[in-house]
């Protein structure tokens, strides 16, 4: 049995992070589902930077968006809606079959957005409404502007993942808001059954204090601040407040992790996969970590419920200097400026395309 199987049948799901026309038109993502156990995607501006950009299975498609008049952001999210319903279609028996737990594809709003709330729930919203499908997220950082936006999302019915998160404080914060929204539809007399994910980013973590920490600390500080907030995570779902909600009909939101590439090369390709098997819990990775794991990673140990070693190794990381709360905050806002910085690289490819399109059409030739 594939190990990728193995981790699917402990509980976990497996999802990709990682969408690309080409993975749809190939046949490739349906292989992942059938062969890999894969049960969602996840996609964010990097992710359509580098499918854009990289690839040519796009350019018909901006083409005749070009000769319809689109340009900018308007003609990016109806690229990213046509790739992302057609692979929620694909997911749409995983998420029927399991009571709508699984099987769900995540659409960012504008990572330009990321501090300001009354944008961020109109996108979402909207983005939503486009596509027309059940099994879609809105992603939406959880800053501090991000929090009443997942609240008022959730509210209005629409399923949030909940990005850019990177301890165990901004986990709380997040999963407190999403817990408001549902508790304002039970008052509303509303359903309360609106899907969501809280996304921990895990690698970036040691990427930061690489060559900064001892030896036999490195690689250790995110698989450490996962095992902080696994615990939370249970503490929460064990909560009267989340009982009483469950049993109003709310589905938990799961905890996702996220950023599970190695960044350091030095170590295991699946380091991240291996050491954060958790039942309930969510792992999207890149395809090649993906491809790694079913070739040679095994299914070991799960995440202990009361956090293990956590606090033990998080404080041998206090005693080298790195203050855990200031380094998340840090890396929530480097973040942000990441997806920033991929957002206005990808519009400005999609606007080159564009130019491009029109010259040619201008000189009567086709690209």
């Amino acid at each position: 049995m594939k190990a990728t199987q193995q981790l699917h049948d402990l509980g976990q799901s497996l999802w990709l992070d990682n969408i690309t026309r080409g993975l749809l038109t190939k046949g490739t993502l349906h292989h992942y589902i059938t062969e890999l156990s894969v049960t969602g995607l996840t996609s964010n501006p990097t992710i359509f930077d580098h499918a854009i950009k990289n690839t040519e299975f796009y350019n018909d498609a901006i083409r005749q968006k070009v000769r319809e008049g689109k340009s900018g952001e308007e003609l990016f999210f109806e690229l990213a809606l046509e790739d992302l319903t057609q692979a929620a279609d694909l997911f749409r028996p995983v998420y029927e079959g399991t009571d709508r737990v699984d099987g769900w594809v995540s659409l960012e709003v504008s990572p330009l957005l990321a501090y300001d709330t009354a944008r961020s729930i109109k996108e979402a919203t909207e983005l939503h409404g486009r596509a027309k499908r059940p099994n879609l997220f809105i992603k939406i950082p959880g800053t501090r502007e991000g929090l009443p936006a997942i609240e008022e999302t959730v509210f209005a019915g629409v399923p949030v993942n909940v990005t850019l998160l990177f301890s165990r404080e901004q986990y709380i914060a997040a999963a407190e808001a999403y817990m408001r929204g549902i508790e304002r539809r039970i008052e509303a007399s509303l359903g309360p059954e609106v899907g969501s994910v809280a996304s921990l980013f895990i690698s970036r973590w040691d990427k930061a204090v690489i060559g900064k920490v001892p030896e036999e600390l490195q690689n250790c500080l995110g698989i450490a601040i996962a095992k902080r907030t696994y615990k939370a995570y249970q503490d929460l779902l064990a909560s009267r407040r989340w009982q009483k909600l469950a049993r109003a009909g709310a589905q938990p939101q799961r905890l996702l992790w996220a950023s599970t590439g190695t960044k350091d090369p030095k170590a295991s390709d699946v380091l991240y996969i291996e050491a954060l098997a958790a039942p309930s819990t969510i792992n999207t990775m890149p395809a090649e970590t993906l491809l790694a794991f079913a070739d040679h990673g095994k299914v070991n140990d799960v995440l202990p419920v009361d956090g293990g070693d956590a606090e033990e190794i998080l404080a041998r990381f206090a005693k080298v200097g790195v203050d855990n709360a200031a380094l998340a905050a840090q890396l929530q806002r480097e973040g942000a400026l990441t997806f920033d910085k991929s957002w206005n690289e990808l519009i400005d490819a999609i606007a080159s395309k564009c130019d491009m399109f029109v010259k040619t059409t201008q000189s009567g030739g086709k690209q």
